[in-house]
């Protein structure tokens, strides 16, 4: 994958969470989207890179604050709390819960 696409892909997930901001379960979500089928497959695949990135701050909140003793669930609270759009999308958007890893 080149920088360019690199680039257009942080794009596109900017655009769904933007457009999530208002409403998460909205039909045209993923609709109208330069290079969306292309780079991510379709919206499922836009999902897996949401369902990633929030895998990847939980996992950070677990195990890089050694200070804190973390159980998954008020990591999963907190984590809610600072990225609601991302939660609220994967919450809508998704058969099972947001994960906690």
């Amino acid at each position: 994958m080149s920088w360019e696409d690199q680039h257009l892909r942080t794009a596109i997930l900017h655009t769904v969470l933007d457009r999530a901001a208002d409403d998460p379960a909205r039909p045209d979500l993923f609709d109208d989207i330069p290079h969306l089928d292309r780079l991510f497959g379709g919206p499922r695949g836009v999902l897996a890179a949401l369902r990633y990135r929030w895998n990847i701050h939980l996992d950070a909140k677990l195990e890089l604050d050694p200070g804190r003793c973390w159980t998954t669930e008020e990591a999963r609270l907190e984590l809610a709390a600072e990225q609601p759009v991302l939660y609220a999308v994967l919450d809508a958007r998704t058969a099972s819960p947001v994960p906690v890893s």
